[in-house]
């Protein structure tokens, strides 16, 4: 596959690389031959990529998103520039928002083929919602497409994937308490294999001359509901659960305290939902059938059952 890849020992920056998106990112190119650069302000978290790379193709960098002469140091000699940073923390407009921009401008000038911008669906934010969060990503696609017009944007739903946050945090919930709140249990969620997003970033970055200046809507075959979501992860481990769908203002109460799991933005972008507009190109575009988290579920669940894979799920 390396040798008819147009990525074949091209430099490719993943900024923000040493993340869960970013170690499926890093395979998706090392597997076409790509020299990989994880540039990150902890890339130790990615050496246990090591062992994918050959030698000489796997590079690490220290860098600050928020330091534009960081970002352009880890941009040097790129032939393609990934940005996969995102955060509910800290100052988003700065490192979601302004960063982009600069990470482009370095790619212009290094003479990159390829910039792909990964953000997310969104970047559509309600007009009737503020959510600091969805305007950060907003302004970060319009600093993109200002610098490198030939950017592909690619914005996925919520990611899964058997290392996430999302279906663990539901699933370590759902294996201690017999009892447990559901928040904005008719919000409708477009759940998308982290692997699929990883390979839509590599045939984006592989192929500018068909993706570039385009935005693709990313999500999986299937809109699931929370409450839904929350019994599939309940059966999948041959558990009994009794789910209450709690009231808006309760959920959004709880999400204002500090030291919650979850912050105010996440809640309000929960209860809007998370699915694709329809109003531009998917993973269909991108020649990729995305999977479904029903394929995976029931394997990736077997650690939290009580009896591990000896569990009896038809006596559940």
């Amino acid at each position: 596959m390396a040798k008819s890849s147009a990525l074949n020992g091209k430099l490719v920056v993943l900024m923000g690389g040493s993340g869960f998106i970013g170690n499926y990112v890093a395979q998706a190119m090392l597997e076409r031959g790509a020299r990989v650069r994880i540039a990150s302000r902890n890339p130790e978290k990615a050496f246990t990529l090591k062992p994918l790379a050959n030698l000489g193709q796997l590079q690490f960098a220290r860098c600050d998103a928020t330091d534009r002469q960081s970002v352009e140091r880890c941009i040097e000699g790129a032939d393609a520039v990934v940005n996969l940073v995102g955060s509910f923390e800290g100052n988003l407009y700065k490192l979601m928002g302004e960063s982009p921009g600069w990470m482009a401008e370095a790619a212009k000038a290094q003479g990159a083929s390829a910039f792909v911008h990964v953000s997310a669906i969104a970047a559509e934010p309600d007009e009737d919602t503020e959510i600091e969060y969805a305007g950060a990503k907003k302004l970060g696609e319009e600093r993109v497409m200002a610098a490198f017009p030939k950017a592909t944007i690619l914005r996925p739903s919520i990611l899964f994937g058997k290392d996430d946050e999302f279906l663990n945090m539901f699933g370590g919930l759902i294996a201690r308490l017999p009892v447990l709140p559901v928040f904005a249990p008719d919000s409708k969620l477009q759940l998308v294999y982290v692997d699929d997003v990883a390979e839509a970033c590599a045939r984006a970055a592989e192929d500018p001359a068909a993706h570039g200046g385009k935005t693709y809507e990313l999500g999986g075959p299937e809109q699931l509901t929370m409450m839904e979501i929350n019994r599939r992860i309940a059966a999948a481990q041959g558990r009994k659960r009794t789910f209450l769908p709690m009231p808006d203002p309760v959920s959004g109460a709880f999400a204002a305290l500090p030291g919650t799991p979850m912050s105010s933005d996440q809640w309000k972008l929960l209860q809007q939902g998370n699915v694709v507009s329809g109003e531009f190109p998917g993973f269909a575009k991108l020649g990729i059938e995305p999977k479904p988290v029903g394929l995976f579920l029931d394997k990736w669940m077997v650690r939290y059952r009580k009896h591990g894979r000896f569990t009896d799920l038809m006596g559940a």
